[in-house]
């Protein structure tokens, strides 16, 4: 199990619990790490859990794959439920209402019109990534190649998203590219210096997928000044404040980081990498269990680290996050790299029919 993608764990955890036969089954943001055929799969499952009589209750943020499954909406806020909608009634908010109430649109993203450019003079290079796991296959251990990117070319200062299904081997680079991985092989270039694991240990910056392996004190002010350079302590206080302001996380500045919301715990971990000023940081999955408003303030961090110079990994299935803050794409298949790209009519074409949900395709 350790060795498989945070969706496909989510999907074995769907699994398991079906097989219990529950009368009653309750989902805490069971798409957060999906991609979209997963989410497709899912909303078959569901489909067959209510057909079966079964009373299903998710809470969840991404919202389009459920509009014509769902029966009632109960929207929260502070601990009570502010609204109980029949979906009919739900369906009638407009965009402009439901991001009020910090939820996410209804419908797929739309990439035709996205014209962000990257203004690049310089490039990150990776050489000869390679990396392989021992397999076991028929009473014999055999190495099985999960990534293998002989050359790829990064603008520097971009916001990249590194897109592709699960399993693909997108987590695997993200590990790779910040030298977490002993027996991974390869390079990355910038600025005349050539970095191998080690260096690129000290050169990278990496928010995980699960936060909760990378969140180490008793208090999120403490967690952010981990990553702050406290010669003088008062000005590394006051960033610290300014950090958690942006991501609005002040008012648990003194709560410990592990008594949190998962969406909270994440805002801590990016508030870490953004004190961490460090040049190329990698987001695994940065928006998960986050709603609108914080998604939308995330992407307002990362255009403005982008704009400090930094290079920006950002490894995601949220279509609103890289409509938001995303310039460049790499798209990785089975370990390699299928294409990588800036908006243009190919790449918007390419992402829509990716990212487009089965309603969408008919």
């Amino acid at each position: 199990l350790f060795a498989l993608s945070g969706g496909e764990k989510q999907k074995i955890a769907c699994a398991s619990v079906s097989a219990m036969e529950p009368d009653i089954f309750v989902l805490d943001e069971p798409s957060s790490n999906l991609d979209i055929k997963s989410i497709r799969e899912l909303k078959d499952v569901l489909r067959k859990w209510k057909a079966q009589g079964k009373t299903i209750v998710i809470a969840e943020h991404r919202l389009y794959y459920l509009m014509d499954i769902a029966d009632r909406v109960l929207y929260m806020q502070g601990g009570q439920i502010k609204e109980n909608l029949s979906i009919s009634d739900f369906k009638k908010k407009s965009t402009g209402e439901l991001h009020a109430l910090g939820l996410r649109t209804l419908q797929s993203e739309d990439f035709s019109k996205m014209q962000s450019t990257v203004c690049a003079t310089k490039q990150l290079y990776i050489r000869d990534f390679e990396v392989s796991y021992k397999n076991a296959s028929r009473g014999k251990k055999k190495k099985r190649k999960v990534l293998d990117i002989s050359d790829l070319m990064i603008p520097q200062g971009s916001v990249v998203g590194v897109v592709g299904n699960n399993g693909a081997g997108k987590t695997t680079f993200a590990n790779n590219l910040c030298g977490l991985l002993k027996t991974a092989k390869g390079c990355m270039s910038m600025n005349g210096k050539t970095y191998m694991a080690s260096q690129r240990i000290k050169t990278c910056y990496m928010v995980m997928q699960d936060v909760n392996h990378q969140l180490f004190t008793e208090s999120v002010m403490d967690e952010i000044l981990l990553s702050l350079d406290n010669s003088d302590e008062e000005k590394a206080a006051h960033e610290a404040e300014s950090i958690m302001e942006s991501l609005h996380i002040s008012e648990f500045r003194d709560a410990h980081p592990m008594s949190l919301s998962g969406g909270q715990k994440q805002r801590v971990a990016i508030a870490s990498a953004i004190a961490s000023d460090k040049q190329v940081i990698v987001f695994d999955e940065p928006t998960s269990g986050l709603d609108y408003r914080h998604m939308k303030k995330v992407a307002e961090n990362l255009r403005e680290l982008s704009s400090l110079g930094k290079t920006l990994f950002i490894v995601t299935h949220d279509p609103e996050l890289i409509a938001e803050c995303c310039n460049y794409f790499v798209f990785i298949e089975n370990g390699k790299v299928l294409w990588s790209d800036g908006w243009n009519r190919i790449s918007r074409e390419r992402l829509q029919k990716f990212f487009a949900f089965e309603d969408d395709l008919r």
